[in-house]
Parts: structure tokens; sequence; C-alpha cells
């Protein structure tokens, strides 16, 4: 058995190393592909690994919950290995959108510096740092393209 706690904690230690991988990766090519190895299969793999582990061990365990109505979420949520396990759900998929900004951003020559906005806003709200890299990214294959 995990433990929900434990799972929550080192989940999040894990996400934050690869976020610091991606950012540190924008500035030292030679981190580059190891900070995209690591965001975008190995972190998001261990996390799902644990993900998938604590939706089994809390299979069934929130009474009245499942995904038809909002009141049927909130009483998934209630139980501490199915919310544990939705963080990490969150945490997984954000480091992987990042890894995504940050390869895309740098193919498409957005300037390095912004992108760590993107990167705080996925980490912290997840698609508002999408969107706020979506216009970006067009905007600067559009300038390359022009050129």
């Amino acid at each position: 058995m995990i433990d929900p706690a434990s799972a929550f904690s080192a989940g999040g230690a894990l996400a934050m190393l690869g976020w610091l991988g991606l950012v540190i990766g924008l500035f030292l090519p030679r981190v580059r592909d190891w900070s995209q190895m690591a965001a975008t299969a190995l972190i998001p793999a261990l996390l799902g690994i644990a993900y998938v582990l604590l939706i089994a061990q809390g299979w069934g365990a929130a009474e009245g919950g499942g995904y038809g109505s909002i009141a049927e979420v909130r009483a998934l949520f209630a139980d501490d290995a199915a919310l544990a396990a939705g963080w990490l759900h969150y945490l997984a998929f954000d480091l992987f959108v990042g890894a995504w900004i940050a390869r895309q951003g740098l193919e498409a020559g957005v300037p390095r510096l912004l992108l760590l906005p993107c990167f705080a806003l996925t980490f912290l709200f997840g698609p508002a740092g999408l969107l706020l890299f979506l216009p970006l990214r067009l905007a600067f294959r559009r300038r390359e393209i022009a050129a």
C-alpha cells in the first residue's frame, strides 16, 4: 500500500526536479536532452505508476464518487488515495506539457526568458500556461517565416 500523504509529497518533489531541469535546460544546452527525457518520460512515468497504484488502492472507497456530477467528483476526492492520485495526475501532465512548451518554444525561436512565465503558469495553473505559450509560438514562427 502506498501512503497517500507520502505519495503527495514525493510526487511534488519529483515534479519540481523536472521543472528545475527544464529551466536549466533552457540555458545549458548540455543539460537539455537529459531534462527533456526526464520531464517527458521518466518523471511522468514514475508519477503515472504511483497514480495507477493509488487509483487501484482507493477504487470504490469513496461512496457516491464518480464523474457524472460535481457532487460525485467531490465525493470521489474525499478519499485520500484518490485525492493524491488526482494530484499526481496534474503533476505528470503539467510537467509533460511544460516539456512540450520548452521543445516547441526553442524550435520556434521564442526567447528563453519568455518561456519562463509559461513554465510558471503551466506549473501553477496548467492550461493558463499553455494559453500564454500558444500565441507566443505563433508570433515567433511568423517572424521566422517572414525572415
